[in-house]
């Protein structure tokens, strides 16, 4: 089982508990969560790389695109 560590700040008390069932579904949740905004922010590097590929072999750069108001 899954254990959930608290912190007291204001006694300074840690206390270590098992999990809910809701608090490990909640943590399913948030990590398959953080996984799709990783794969989505790869997947916009990736593109955004590629694009600036093909704008070099047109011999243009991106600050060439903005001076354009593109």
């Amino acid at each position: 089982m899954k254990q959930i560590k608290e912190y007291n700040c204001e006694t300074g008390i840690v206390t270590i508990r098992d999990a809910t069932n809701a608090e490990i579904t909640q943590m399913a949740i948030d990590a398959e969560n953080l996984a799709a905004r990783k794969a989505e922010a790869e997947a916009k590097a990736r593109a955004k790389a590629a694009a600036e590929g093909k704008l070099a072999a047109l011999g243009l750069t991106t600050d060439d695109l903005r001076a354009l108001g593109l």
